[in-house]
């Protein structure tokens, strides 16, 4: 089934949820719609940049047309004149039979597009698209006006269509398919004693300070090691940190890595930190991709009770929780960690629990019988 998948930036190489629906959704019959092009397209995929240069006809358009669009659809972001209609041809060349728009933002693009050229259209909530962009009341209105256009909705976690839900943006065709990860990749290894490990964005929502002090406070002196994967606003500020509270010797900061590099880390990672918390701006974590790459490592992962985090990790289970900020919880748990003379049970845990939620290749397949069932 030819499908169309629409994103804001190609190709990003960490987003690979979005890339394995590219390559592989529907055997690979699959085109691009996107925002933005850096110029790399691992896939040799039909590709279609909505941002490209307007014609001198829809400059002289755009100011009446984004204003209406903006007053009625609560978006100015829809496609209008020569490119709607560039855009309409090449999706109808391709044959393209369903569209699948990768965060609820970009499906404000294409679903009165979609409607208009009967093509189904559904959308993937994941986190940022149904929390932070909920600040805005147009965006609010601008979702409520889309959701009788598309065909179905998919989220990476029941949390994410709740929030919606609390705001009336409902859908009857909703879905919670997690991003998942390829369990035949991502395996344990040989675990190094007293090795802690934490990945993702150097950013506000995931509060890398916090997870530094509260392992100064526990693992300060004891044979532990804290790696930190990620680059971002807050690193400097981070490496600084650690040498103030006197664990320099004790942590690493790697910055960014390639994804093979971030797996070889986990396989030998005993214990994955994130403390996730809501930022001041609302935005909230879906269902965090790396903390379901950890639990197909066996890792023990310490979190937060924090958006769709406890429907992967079970407290005392495959891991531990505590609540958003809890600095001195978030230590006592790596101190209970430390301290626990076995661990293998809730490693054996952590793996069970990807195997059994989070095949990559078993939920890729529910998305492609729920959009099959759906246009039946």
């Amino acid at each position: 089934m030819k499908t169309c998948i629409v994103t804001s930036d190609f190709h990003v190489p960490g987003e690979t949820f979005i890339n394995r629906h590219i390559e592989h959704a529907f055997g690979g019959d699959t085109c691009v719609l996107t925002g933005r092009f850096n110029g790399a397209d691992p896939f040799g995929k039909p590709l279609f940049v909505r941002r490209a240069p307007l014609s001198t006809a829809d400059k002289l358009r755009a100011p009446f047309a984004m204003g209406w669009n903006a007053a009625i659809e609560g978006t100015g972001r829809l496609p209008f004149g020569d490119n709607r209609q560039r855009l309409a041809d090449w999706l109808h060349a391709q044959q393209v039979q369903v569209i699948l728009a990768e965060f609820g933002t970009q499906a404000l693009v294409v679903a009165k597009l979609g409607a208009a050229l009967n093509i189904p259209v559904f959308t993937y909530f994941r986190g940022t698209d149904a929390s932070f962009a909920l600040r805005s009341k147009q965006i609010v209105r601008a979702y409520k006006r889309m959701m009788p256009r598309l065909a179905g909705v998919f989220s990476v976690s029941q949390f994410l269509l709740d929030n919606l839900a609390t705001h009336g943006v409902t859908h009857p065709n909703a879905h919670v398919v997690p991003s998942g990860v390829d369990i035949r990749r991502f395996t344990p290894g040989p675990k190094t004693p007293g090795s802690f490990l934490a990945v993702g964005r150097m950013v506000e929502k995931k509060a890398p300070q916090v997870t530094l002090r509260a392992f100064a406070s526990a693992a300060r002196g004891r044979e532990a090691h804290l790696t930190f994967i990620g680059d971002g606003p807050l690193l400097e500020s981070c490496k600084a940190m650690a040498a103030d509270l006197g664990i320099a010797a004790q942590v690493t900061f790697t910055g960014a890595l390639p994804h093979d590099q971030v797996r070889a880390h986990l396989t030998t990672t005993e214990t994955f930190l994130q403390h996730s918390v809501t930022a001041k701006n609302g935005n909230t974590e879906g269902l965090p991709t790396a903390i379901q790459e950890a639990l197909a490592c066996g890792c023990i992962t310490l979190s937060t009770w924090h958006a769709g985090i406890p429907e992967a990790v079970e407290h005392g289970i495959n891991g531990l929780l505590v609540d958003e900020w809890d600095e001195q919880g978030f230590a006592s748990g790596i101190t209970q960690l430390l301290n626990m003379s076995d661990r293998s049970a809730m490693t054996a845990a952590a793996r069970a629990t990807a195997v059994a939620k989070f095949d990559n290749a078993v939920l890729l397949a529910k998305v492609e019988t729920v959009i099959r069932d759906t246009i039946a």
